[in-house]
């Protein structure tokens, strides 16, 4: 994969990669494919004065140890190999990092089978028949959205948001699977809900789901 280096025009085809600020760069990605693939080759590559790297839907962020990282990581991430198409398809092993055992009781359960074309059962079945991955982290501490599942179980959000959603419920919205990690409101298709608890300051690693792991539901 190329990478253009601009101040904002993107180059079709390429990765484009801004100032941000002056002790960050922010990489344009076409698809949370391509995030994962900057975030792991980021990851991988460990380059001198990088402090932190936030993937999101279609951007990762490279948090620098002060203005004088930006230009010279600038250059490195013009010759950091990048692809997409090296992204696997399941983990190695076909092992899940994580597993989650899900209620499937949702309040939108009918809805989702009406949507997808398939009957609550069949929902289910195709929640829990392939695997998810984490793509990045959302709106609270904890939401992490996974990609990768079934196509058939993408539908578009709620007409009307919810005012609150319980921790620990299973939604659906558009290409994505996310469980909440607390209560909030939330305009997702929900479908279940879990026990598993998402995000804990006393673990060493507070959050439960991390860009790049590989997650599978279980019904219980």
């Amino acid at each position: 994969m190329s990478v253009s280096v601009d101040h904002g025009v993107r180059a079709s085809g390429k990765a484009v990669v801004r100032d941000y600020g002056d002790c960050a760069l922010l990489i344009e990605c076409d698809s949370t494919a391509e995030v994962l693939a900057w975030t792991a080759a980021l990851t991988s590559a460990g380059l001198p004065g990088v402090l932190d790297i936030v993937p999101a839907y279609r951007t990762v962020l490279v948090k620098l140890d002060g203005p004088r990282y930006q230009a010279p990581t600038r250059q490195r991430l013009e010759r950091l190999p990048v692809s997409v198409q090296e992204q696997p398809t399941e983990p190695p092993g076909g092992k899940a990092d994580v597993v989650i055992d899900v209620v499937y009781d949702g309040a939108d359960l009918v809805e989702v089978g009406r949507l997808s074309g398939l009957d609550p059962v069949g929902v289910i079945a195709a929640h829990t028949g392939s695997l998810w991955r984490v793509g990045f982290g959302g709106f609270a501490p904890g939401f992490s959205y996974l990609i990768g599942g079934d196509r058939r179980l993408q539908v578009p959000r709620r007409d009307e948001p919810r005012t609150k959603v319980p921790a620990g419920a299973v939604g659906l919205a558009g290409e994505f699977s996310g469980v909440y990690p607390r209560e909030s409101p939330g305009g997702w298709q929900l479908i279940g809900h879990t026990d598993a608890v998402l995000w804990d300051v006393e673990r060493p690693e507070p959050a439960l789901l991390r860009p790049g792991m590989w997650v599978q539901f279980r019904a219980v």
